[in-house]
């Protein structure tokens, strides 16, 4: 692309992040191209639900994988973004039941196949709702490559798993308790249950025994599940109940003979150390049960009413049947008390209703194997590296107390269970393709969990089960993955073990663990609290970049994001300031070239120091981006750009851009064009936008600045001798504006400076550099030397290498300044008693190091001389 001359006096994101986008993706650069000279990179997008807009969560994630591609690709990489979506089996059949009954229709009016049409028309609308936020937000994504999880690709792949599992035996049918939601009439796994402490009852009901000795009394918090009790239990070594245990109660209402069993699951001290035990609607008393041989009776149904094994209740809600068992209890004299109790109760993710543990026949995945092949691959060198590392504890604990995977669901929409049964027989087939005989075969109406499909995204997007297709040998395993804390059991450990199990390899190498999005009270995020931000909202007000850089540099890894407005402020300001910055230095190139590129000049101290400073910028933020240390490598990057480049060398470029040596204004255009280039490039991962369309109006080379090279350190500009004489400069211009503003004082107004250097080579350093002090402090007389004496009546300020002077006399007081360097004095005396402290202590000594002990013992020298030349200066003005 030609290099544009103009650049808008205001920076419009709008217009800019639409012109880029576009030609981004109409380039094609946004494409990985397989060049076997480049390293291969690659990040699967986690894929977002086809079920509505994409929130702040998504946004965060999504920004840093796209700023670890757009850094990798500009690093000479091979880099793969692949885009894909989730059909979220409960969540999108929720969305589309809920349409239908707004249309006062159900799915059972439409039938299966119909129904599963109008679900992936929703699917197509969402998916194109879904692209276009990723084209507001700038993900490089490359759209060649796009999955969905019910891709025939993808479920060829579903369906070799569940076979390959089923054969090996860790696939199973079998009747278990499971969870279950009434709403969406499926089951659920352990997982999608989110526990909420709520105010109940405990209530105290007396079973009699059959011989008439008495009764013995159990506490519930769910008395409608008793009408499906099948024992008392009690531990074996409760004195209370030793002569009970093999007696015979009657269940009360229904009359039905129990036996009281004796079993160490009980809790004795839990209520009256008796239990009853339901095994159809309890998972612990699912295990004692079956260790008892005790019937199973199924009290309530798939809508959460009560069945015909109920009795009178039947078609009861269950909450309602509850209520009328306690009336009927009392009634009946067998509600000994009733205490209030505070306890967890399990509620469906999806809907917010709460479970039912019920006993179904579902299929499941045996974990066990599966977990300890995974968490042996964790002692490998192929293992995933956890950032922060303490969530990998977190990965291990679960693993390693894991329970089988319910992966059943009894919906329409998701990869339908690959099992027939057999019309006359029974018999089960399992198989990747259907039975040839079909007409004799019914294939199981069930659906597996979203998570099965999910688990297999990293290697099932690359071609796999086809282990030869070029972007599963080139590509996977992948490099890294970003997502939540919150998803780590639902999601990463599966798809860990799934890939260990299946490919013998570890899904990725990294994975970045983030926190969730907070408000500015520290909540999360929700629709009941109405708190929510819609990324698009933020772009519309502020632009893409301003919400990327915000999500990106905004915290630690690990941690939760604290959303601010304030914040999304600030940075659209910084990005104002870049556009700013870059427009005065386009401004004042003219015709510059990038052949005109030239550094063999004089080059002044400020052309030296920022090369340095941008040697080490580079340096400092390659490594942050590296190590996954975003919000670090923000800060740093922003201080570079507004303090160093902006507020000091642009402002000391001035000089000779407006001067009339000509070698020295060539120097300074190359060297602001080529720093201005390097910022940034640096800038572009979390900035995408607003970095093209300045880079655009440099003299570069290449068509855009996102396949541009990434910038690298030249060692022989690296000045350490620039950094120092420039760290003098700014001290003494500093002091001299805070003296200014301190007493009112004009900038505009000429004022008498005295400078008492330490050395005379810090003399020379400031007479050689008279100008820029002549510039910035704006004197009517300059002194310069180590003989300078200290004028009487003056305003002071201590700086390394020097004391600054500025007689002042008639617009101070002297008590007023002998009070301000007072204050300086407690701060010095506060800054020598830290450092001191902290050289005193022997393990910081022994153990920190050679280089930090060093510096440490550089600042303390610095402050004993700041503070002895403050103390001398309050002497002078007392005498």
């Amino acid at each position: 692309m030609a290099q544009e001359k103009e650049m808008a006096t205001k920076y419009d994101p709008s217009e800019t992040e639409e012109k880029w986008y576009k030609t981004w993706r109409e380039k094609g650069y946004f494409k990985a191209d397989g060049d076997p000279a480049k390293k291969p990179y690659s990040i699967v997008i986690p894929p977002p639900n086809v079920t509505g807009k994409l929130h702040l969560g998504h946004a965060w994630d999504t920004t840093m994988q796209d700023l670890l591609i757009r850094f990798k690709r500009m690093q000479g990489y091979d880099a793969l973004y692949l885009p894909g979506m989730d059909h979220a089996g409960i969540a999108t059949q929720a969305k589309v039941d809920a349409k239908l009954r707004k249309e006062g229709k159900s799915r059972y009016d439409l039938g299966r196949e119909k129904f599963l049409e109008v679900t992936w028309e929703w699917k197509e609308e969402y998916s194109n709702f879904i692209r276009k936020q990723w084209a507001k937000l700038g993900l490089s994504l490359d759209y060649s490559r796009e999955r969905f999880t019910l891709d025939e690709g993808l479920s060829k792949a579903v369906r070799k798993v569940f076979v390959q599992l089923y054969e090996k035996g860790l696939i199973y049918r079998g009747a278990y308790i499971i969870n279950w939601d009434p709403a969406a009439r499926t089951a659920l796994s352990d997982i999608e249950v989110i526990y909420k402490e709520i105010p109940g009852h405990l209530w105290h009901v007396d079973y009699p025994l059959l011989d008439g000795s008495g009764s013995i009394q159990i506490a519930t918090t769910r008395p409608e599940t008793m009408l499906g009790d099948t024992a008392i239990a009690v531990h074996p070594d409760d004195e209370r109940y030793k002569d009970l245990v093999g007696k015979t109660v009657i269940l009360p209402i229904v009359g039905r003979e129990i036996p009281i069993i004796a079993d160490s699951y009980v809790d004795r001290s839990f209520g009256t150390g008796a239990v009853k035990i339901t095994p159809a609607h309890d998972p612990n008393d699912f295990e004692v049960g079956n260790r008892h041989n005790l019937p199973r009776i199924l009290v309530i149904d798939e809508t959460g009413k009560m069945n015909e094994n109920a009795g009178k209740y039947q078609g009861l809600d269950r909450d309602d049947c509850r209520k009328q068992i306690v009336e009927d209890l009392k009634d009946a004299g067998a509600l000994a008390y009733v205490e209030d109790y505070a306890h967890a109760v399990g509620h469906s993710e999806r809907t917010g209703v709460v479970v039912e543990p019920i006993l179904s026949t579902q299929w499941f995945v045996k974990m066990k194997p599966l977990a300890e092949t995974s968490l042996r691959m964790q002692k490998t060198d192929d293992k995933v590296n956890f950032i922060p590392q303490r969530f990998e504890g977190t990965y291990k604990r679960w693993m390693e107390n894991i329970r089988d995977w319910c992966i059943s669901r009894q919906l329409w929409w998701g990869h339908r269970i690959p099992a027939w049964y057999h019309k006359q027989t029974g018999e089960i087939y399992v198989g990747l393709e259907a039975p040839k005989d079909i007409e004799n075969w019914k294939q199981d109406d069930d659906v597996l969990d979203t998570w099965f499909s999910s688990a297999l995204w990293p290697f099932s997007t690359m071609g796999w089960p086809d282990e030869d297709t070029a972007d599963f040998k080139r590509y996977f395993p992948t490099n890294a993955l970003v997502t939540g804390y919150d998803i780590i059991f639902f999601w990463v450990a599966r798809m860990m073990f799934q890939s260990s199990e299946f490919t013998g390899k570890s899904p990725f190498r990294d994975v970045l663990i983030h926190g969730l999005v907070r408000d500015e009270q520290g909540r999360k995020m929700s629709k009941s609290l109405g708190n929510g931000i819609d990324p698009m909202d933020v772009i519309k007000r502020y632009g893409a970049d301003a919400l990327r850089y915000t999500l990106a540099t905004g915290t630690t890894p690990g941690q939760d994001l604290t959303f601010q407005w304030t914040k999304i402020e600030a940075n659209w300001n910084f990005a104002n300031k870049i556009w700013n910055a870059s427009r005065f230095v386009i401004m004042n190139l003219d015709e510059f070239s990038i052949e005109d590129l030239d550094f063999t000049g004089e080059r002044s101290v400020a052309d030296r120091w920022i090369l340095t400073r941008l040697n080490a910028t580079i340096k400092k933020v390659t490594a942050l981006y590296e190590s996954y240390d975003f919000g670090e490598a923000g800060r740093y990057l922003y201080q570079f750009i507004w303090d160093d480049f902006c507020d000091w060398y642009i402002e000391m470029a001035k000089l000779p851009l407006y001067g009339d040596d000509e070698s020295a204004k060539k120097t300074t255009k190359s060297v602001l064009t080529y720093v201005l280039d390097k910022i940034l490039k640096l800038l572009h991962p979390v900035m995408p936008f607003i970095t093209e369309e300045i880079w655009q109006h440099l003299p570069h080379q290449g068509e855009t600045i996102m396949r541009s090279d990434w910038p690298r350190v030249v060692d022989s500009w690296n000045d350490n001798h620039a950094e120092a004489e420039m760290s003098l400069l700014q001290n003494i211009i500093r002091s001299v504006r805070n003296i200014r503003s301190g007493k009112n004082v004009a900038p505009k107004k000429p004022v008498d400076i005295l400078i008492k250097t330490e050395t005379e080579e810090n003399a020379e350093i400031l007479n050689e550099n008279k100008y820029y002090l002549e510039k910035f402090c704006n004197p009517s007389s300059l002194k310069i030397g180590t003989g300078v004496q200290a004028p009487e009546k003056a305003v002071s300020s201590v700086v390394s290498g020097a004391d600054v002077y500025l007689p002042l006399a008639g617009l101070i007081n002297i008590e007023d300044e002998i009070g301000r360097l007072g204050k300086e004095l407690e701060k010095m005396d506060a800054e020598v008693e830290r450092v001191q402290k902290k050289l005193s202590n022997p393990r910081f000594v022994d153990k920190a190091p050679e280089n930090i002990v060093t510096n440490e013992r550089e600042k303390e020298q610095d402050y004993l001389q700041k503070r002895d030349k403050i103390k001398l200066r309050i002497a002078e003005l007392r005498a």
